[in-house]
């Protein structure tokens, strides 16, 4: 035990602890008040929607489902521009910085002008095909159009914003998301209560703010888009090469929870309760989700520069430093949460069954939040390194040969219910978190960089 501390305080020595914390935090704590206002303006939608109507509401929640799938490419994009771009910045006077940033901007604006337009046109095809009552595709086609306008939109500001943290600049992407924030939920009232509009103003409040955000990004970063006109094609084949895993990941991931709400719609007692529970416990979980992917893009930011900096042990090193100081804050959440589910639980429902499935939901997942931190915030590291392929396989495989299996089998067909479902989560976030440990600690990522 005395010889493997000492091993540790060698490997990691108290001023460059100090170091790393310090430049992960820097980056940590703005990148989680800026998930924080994207769940506020999320939050805004769902309730003005619910003070229209619970058709409203309903069409809106299938709308933002559509609308992630055109978000996919953007996020994909993003990842990969900044794993380039946080190389590159300790040479932002190099023209090489320069046609980089240009050449990802125009790459992210094309991808969202097509997307978007393509959008606009196949929004009728898709209501078409979707098997949802008629009066939710009556107000699902004009929110979905409104949105696809504003995708080009959305497709900068993420971009831009990338740019921006990438390159010490996530302070200046904080003020640009607190004034998207302001801006789209001030709209959303005004558009929806006070003018002719309707229902239609929580989509063109999202699309006039990140229409704001993105020109305000534009204008933040204009001196390197002035710099050159060239555009940097092997530096668009390296960040859409990085970034293809991770957008497939997200399809990955989002097609697993659609099959989980299956099953749990399958379990033989209380079904309807138990999703409503599920429902319930994501959005309690989103207070721990936002700090741990906050972390998970900081530590993408990290590794980034210090590969560029030709650091490769420091890269290495602070994305431990990273991770470990993700899960103290996770772990601190996560303990406040336990303490206060049924208080928490009962706030967002009035059926006993619902906020008793919720606390045992909550009771038996935070449980797995500090192990699921751990393996989120590693694999921000590798993704900054432009290892994403290796985090898209392994997450996969703990979706889909452990979560999804171990959930139907023990939840439906040995009907062990909504417990057994529970457990295989965590079961799954546990197989995940070691898949990624072995390979951030083989350090073969290091070698590939």
């Amino acid at each position: 035990m005395t010889i493997g501390l000492k091993q540790t305080q060698a490997f990691f020595k108290r001023e460059d602890i100090r170091s790393f914390i310090s430049r992960s935090w820097a980056i940590s704590w703005p990148m989680t008040l800026i998930m924080f206002f994207e769940f506020l303006i999320s939050l805004a939608d769902v309730y003005i929607a619910g003070k229209i109507s619970k058709e409203v509401q309903a069409a809106y929640g299938f709308v933002a489902q559509i609308y992630f799938i055109f978000t996919v490419i953007g996020n994909a994009l993003t990842i990969g521009t900044v794993s380039v771009i946080s190389r590159l910045c300790q040479d932002v006077e190099e023209q090489s910085y320069s046609r980089a940033v240009f050449s990802t901007v125009v790459a992210t604006t094309l991808a969202g002008l097509v997307l978007g337009v393509a959008g606009i046109f196949l929004t009728p095809m898709i209501f078409s095909f979707l098997n949802i009552p008629e009066v939710l595709k009556e107000l699902g086609r004009p929110l979905a159009a409104i949105y696809a306008g504003g995708l080009i939109f959305h497709y900068i500001l993420i971009n831009t914003n990338g740019i921006l943290r990438a390159c010490k600049g996530i302070r200046k992407s904080l003020r640009t998301m607190a004034v998207v924030c302001v801006t789209n939920v001030g709209l959303n009232f005004f558009f929806v209560f006070y003018t002719p509009l309707g229902f239609k103003g929580i989509a063109l409040s999202t699309a006039v703010s990140v229409g704001i955000g993105s020109l305000w990004n534009l204008w933040l970063i204009k001196d390197f888009l002035v710099q050159t006109k060239k555009i940097a094609f092997d530096v668009i084949k390296k960040v859409t090469s990085i970034g293809w895993p991770s957008g497939l990941l997200q399809i990955i991931w989002q097609t697993a929870s659609m099959i989980l709400f299956l099953i749990l719609s399958a379990l033989p007692e209380n079904n309807i309760e138990i999703v409503a529970a599920f429902t319930n416990g994501l959005r309690i979980e989103a207070a721990i989700f936002l700090p741990a992917f906050a972390f998970n893009m900081s530590n993408a930011v990290v590794v980034g520069n210090l590969l560029g900096e030709k650091k490769t042990n420091d890269a290495y090193k602070a994305g431990i430093i990273t991770a470990a100081i993700g899960v103290v804050v996770v772990s601190i959440l996560t303990i406040i949460l336990l303490f206060n589910a049924r208080i928490i639980a009962s706030t967002l429902s009035q059926n006993g069954i619902v906020i008793n499935e919720t606390v045992k939901y909550l009771s038996i997942c935070l449980i797995s939040e500090p192990i699921m931190a751990w393996g989120v915030i590693l694999s921000g590291g590798l993704n900054g390194a432009g290892d994403t392929k290796s985090v898209m396989i392994r997450v996969a495989l703990s979706v889909w040969l452990v979560r999804i299996p171990l959930c139907y089998i023990f939840g439906v067909l040995l009907e062990f219910g909504a417990v057994a479902v529970w457990w295989s989560m965590n079961a799954s976030l546990l197989v995940q978190a070691i898949l990624i440990s072995r390979r951030y600690f083989r350090k073969k990522w290091l070698e590939e960089s």
